[in-house]
């Protein structure tokens, strides 16, 4: 279930955002400590607010259980790319390989056909993320580039789809 952030989300986003193998591809690779994790949350309320577009909390609807996120964002991170609209994904290790990116993604990429007036999402991954790739071309994005992450240095590919 795709739904938005609440209050209660910051303990268990505290505990993907902890984990190591998670966060080895997400900006320079650290993990991130539970007020870090606090001004994350902040930030992708705010996005909501000044885009009316965002990162959706994703939930087990069985368990309740919060696995991570998928939605859109603006990559400012990504100068050379904007403007442009970013499709992204976040899971918990315990919930990889069982596709839900990939449903969660495809859910939000209906929206963004249907209601947002978008013409074209782009998605960015640290070389290396093949996982993040396999979505991305699931989805039915296409290698655009090749560049680097001028915070970071990290060598990164961009994948983007028209709408």
């Amino acid at each position: 279930m795709l739904r938005r952030w609440r209050d209660q989300d910051l303990d268990g986003f505290a505990a993907i955002t902890a984990q190591p193998e998670v966060m080895r591809f997400i900006h320079d690779g650290r993990t991130l400590d539970r007020p870090a994790t606090a001004e994350r949350l902040a930030v992708y309320r705010r996005h909501w607010d000044e885009h009316g577009f965002g990162l959706y909390a994703v939930e087990i609807k069985e368990t309740g259980e919060l696995a991570g996120f998928t939605g859109l964002a603006v990559p400012a991170f990504l100068p050379e790319i904007m403007p442009a609209v970013e499709i992204g994904w976040r899971l918990g290790r315990a919930y990889w390989g069982r596709g839900l990116a990939t449903e969660a993604a495809r859910a939000v990429v209906a929206q963004a056909r249907a209601g947002l007036g978008l013409r074209r999402l782009v998605s960015v991954h640290v070389v290396g993320n093949e996982a993040s790739a396999r979505v991305m071309i699931k989805l039915g994005m296409s290698l655009e580039r090749e560049t680097v992450q001028p915070d970071t240095g990290r060598r990164v590919r961009v994948y983007a789809m028209d709408l």
